[in-house]
């Protein structure tokens, strides 16, 4: 069955996966391409639904994820990043941290979200987005910009600037450990200064997104993780929190930057806690 609404082509075919979880193909547009995804739905009414941004690098649909989201009753839409799998458009790798780029998957995401949004089983429903590692910088810019988000939720997601999340994993070389280095020492080991590229354009700060945002978000962060610097990212959180915001955040002391399979459970309960 095909169903154009707006400029979504929503529901191409279904797929029933056991007796839990039904997928749905969906197709959608955004900035001129068409981007592909599945829609993963629990057999039951849903409590909530969310789209699941990806991290970096060249991402097709994780329906892994989808399907654990389904069965904890949360229905769940991935898709192939612009560039990658069955979706269209051109992958961005040599400056996928850039102001432009970052403001591209944003659009990406939202449009996603606008099929959540018409579709007959999640219209009614809260809508979220959910994320790991640089959908911490694409997210928050997306519920402040849709403000059709109800609530978002970041595994690993830095609550720093681009150039901040830079200058700590040069540092650390992105890797984990029972003992990672603070910002500030990453920040002091440097020989020279830090001059972000004029040619990436907008160094994306989440937090100017976050102050204007009044909905509940969750932050889950590993304390092993080499990748981001998690105590600037807690340390801004609380600040926010400190100004009246609806933010929490998770701190897992053994775990490092890839812990979704770890804390999942942790996210699903907190999700259908909402209701």
């Amino acid at each position: 069955m095909k169903l154009w609404v707006a400029f979504f082509l929503v529901l191409l075919s279904s797929l029933s996966y056991g007796s839990e979880v039904i997928v749905e193909h969906v197709a959608f547009d955004s900035h001129g391409v068409t981007l592909r995804g599945s829609l993963a739905l629990p057999s039951t009414a849903p409590s909530a639904a969310v789209v699941f941004v990806h991290g970096s690098g060249k991402q097709a649909r994780n329906m892994h994820w989808a399907e654990r989201f389904a069965k904890a009753g949360v229905a769940a839409l991935v898709y192939d990043k612009r560039g990658a799998g069955k979706s269209g458009g051109a992958y961005e790798g040599n400056q996928s941290v850039s102001g432009q780029n970052i403001s591209l998957l944003t659009d990406d995401a939202i449009a996603a979200l606008n099929v959540l949004r018409k579709h007959a089983r999640t219209k009614d429903i809260a809508h979220g987005l959910t994320g790991i590692s640089q959908a911490g910088w694409i997210v928050p810019l997306a519920a402040e910009q849709s403000r059709a988000v109800d609530f978002m939720v970041l595994w690993s997601g830095p609550v720093t600037k681009v150039s901040e999340e830079d200058i700590y994993s040069k540092y650390t070389s992105d890797l984990d450990g029972e003992r990672v280095p603070s910002y500030s020492e990453a920040l002091k080991a440097r020989t020279r200064e830090y001059v972000w590229p004029e040619f990436l354009g907008t160094d994306t700060d989440p937090t100017t997104s976050l102050e204007q945002l009044s909905i509940p978000g969750l932050w889950v962060f590993g304390e092993q993780d080499g990748s981001i610097p998690v105590d600037l990212s807690v340390q801004r959180l609380r600040s926010l929190i400190k100004k009246g915001h609806s933010y929490e955040y998770v701190l897992f002391s053994s775990l490092g930057h890839n812990n979704m399979e770890q804390t999942f459970s942790t996210v699903a309960d907190w999700i259908n806690r909402l209701r």
